[in-house]
């Protein structure tokens, strides 16, 4: 699948760093793998409040200093 017209959001790029991959998202968090690859490549889309607690709860196990607001304009 290409890229070409879209940028890879925040949270794609910084998971991609990380070594972090979607399939692991999915499943930490609890959600559709549809949802985690939106979430990863798109940069214009922004997930529900429900949806956004989910990822922050599966990547403090990460980085417990990491906000939501470092990957979501919210």
């Amino acid at each position: 699948m290409s890229d070409k017209g879209r940028k890879r959001s925040k949270l794609g790029r910084f998971l991609e760093k990380k070594g972090y991959k979607q399939s692991e998202l999915s499943k930490t968090a609890n959600l559709n793998r549809n949802t985690v690859a939106k979430i990863y490549n798109d940069s214009n889309y922004i997930p529900s409040g429900t949806t956004i607690k989910k990822v922050m709860k599966a990547l403090r196990n990460l980085d417990p200093s990491l906000k939501a607001e470092d990957f979501f304009d919210i």
